[in-house]
């Protein structure tokens, strides 16, 4: 169902919308993590290496995923608040069609250059072998996780958080199902275990996205229009790009700064590897569901400034802050405190290297996750209302400081310790920017165009 994100009471309206978005990314995340559980708990320890490993790469192809539905999100909200329904079809068909093309370039680059990548992170040569078979198979599946991205990014302009959260939920615990029975039952077939979960996650994400392709068209058609929309606009690629591009540059960065990082951890021993891959994926799990509650508060935003209704704007951000205070209070104090108990959810008999890496990281990262969910909300904002600059600027003093910070405090005595340390410390200072941002744009003014 299409919702209006103009009326009613902006707190009541942010939390309707967003507390779906939230639950779906759960599920999302769960793809993700039920690879490194079965990996970890049906292969082995390697396994759980060489599936994070690998993940570091995917994460610069899902950056372009994030880029396209962001992109296509803030322009269709913005069209629907502006009641330009024909406008707002054209969009959907531009960025399908745009979508399509780009999928086929990163597949090819994918192909050509996935292993070099896994060579430039320095993957050890018992995992290679695991690390490229999981990212090959990966690649493949990118049309479904591209698309699935957009029909994601068009529900969300549409004020339908709902929809892609009973999507997602059915496809995650397929996703798991059919892990368990590839790596376990069918290990004759997929006699190398990370190939399994590789599989499964493709089949279960491709019957996500054809489903959710199926009910766009559908609520489209709900939508009517006086004049036919037009089947491709450079125009509105250009609209769609200005958000996108510097989202995918965004996304893309900190994936090559992950990436750089990941290089660092794995010149130490491979039980930090293992320790830090499943650490890592709690990290995300917290860090993707505030984006994607950021996320919503862009389509709120983009809505309202469409409708010319700016004041709405702050009471949103507010109500967004609240919102993501009380999703991460939850995970902060299970990580800080339960830490041990969820690294073991990966591995059954983790070494000490990979339960201390772990636990140390989920220490240290924890408190903080407070102060990067102002960050993320802040963000949010200035993105749904198109102040590219300011949001990348934030963005990248946060993903210098870290990679600096951990190639630098590798190297004293305290090791691992420091890379660790990178986190909490780019998330402080970049979150003060951009709350500065937000305030210099809404906090005492209706309304600032870049």
């Amino acid at each position: 169902m299409n919702r209006d994100l103009t009326v009613g009471k902006p707190s009541s309206v942010v939390w309707r919308f967003c507390v779906p978005l939230f639950g779906s990314v759960i599920f999302q995340q769960l793809y993700n993590i039920a690879d490194s559980f079965v990996a970890g708990k049906f292969v082995g320890e390697n396994a759980l290496a060489a599936v994070g490993n690998s993940y570091e790469i995917t994460l610069i192809f899902l950056a372009f995923g994030f880029g396209i539905n962001i992109g296509c999100s803030v322009v269709v909200s913005r069209f629907f608040g502006e009641r330009r329904y024909r406008d707002l079809k054209t969009a959907v068909y531009t960025t399908l069609i745009s979508c399509g093309v780009l999928c086929g370039v990163l597949m090819l680059f994918g192909a050509l250059f996935g292993g070099r990548l896994l060579g430039m992170i320095n993957t050890p040569d018992e995992v290679y072998d695991a690390s490229k078979l999981y990212l090959d198979i990966y690649i493949l599946g990118l049309p479904f996780l591209f698309f699935y991205n957009v029909a994601t990014g068009i529900f969300s302009a549409l004020g339908n958080s709902k929809t892609p959260f009973i999507f997602l939920m059915c496809s995650s615990l397929s996703n798991i199902a059919v892990d368990i029975i590839f790596t376990k039952y069918l290990s004759f077939i997929f006699s190398h275990g990370v190939d399994g979960v590789a599989w499964a996650t493709f089949l279960c994400q491709g019957v996500s996205c054809v489903l959710s392709l199926i009910f766009v068209f559908r609520s489209l058609k709900d939508i009517k229009t006086d004049e036919k929309p037009r089947a491709f606009s450079f125009e509105i690629l250009g609209r769609i790009s200005a958000i996108a591009v510097p989202s995918i540059l965004q996304q893309s960065f900190i994936s090559v700064g992950n990436i750089m990082i990941q290089g660092v951890i794995n010149s130490f021993q491979t039980g930090v590897m293992a320790g830090y891959s499943a650490s890592v994926k709690l990290n995300n799990l917290v860090i993707t569901s505030l984006t994607t509650v950021g996320n919503g508060i862009s389509n709120f935003t983009a809505q309202n400034l469409g409708s010319n209704k700016p004041e709405r704007v702050a009471e949103g951000f507010k109500a967004g802050l609240r919102l993501v205070w009380a999703i991460c209070l939850p995970f902060a104090a299970l990580y800080f405190l339960a830490g041990r108990f969820f690294i073991y959810i990966f591995l059954d008999s983790p070494s000490e290297a990979a339960l201390s890496s772990g636990v140390e990281f989920l220490r240290i990262v924890a408190p903080f996750y407070l102060v990067v969910s102002a960050k993320l909300v802040a963000d949010g904002v200035l993105r749904g209302a198109g102040m590219m600059k300011k949001f990348m600027v934030s963005t990248f003093t946060d993903l210098i400081l870290r990679v600096v910070l951990a190639t630098a405090l590798s190297k004293t005595p305290i090791g691992s310790t420091g890379i660790w340390l990178s986190w909490p410390i780019g998330w402080a200072i970049a979150t003060a920017m951009s709350l500065m941002f937000y305030k210099g744009a809404f906090g005492g003014r209706k309304r600032e165009r870049e």
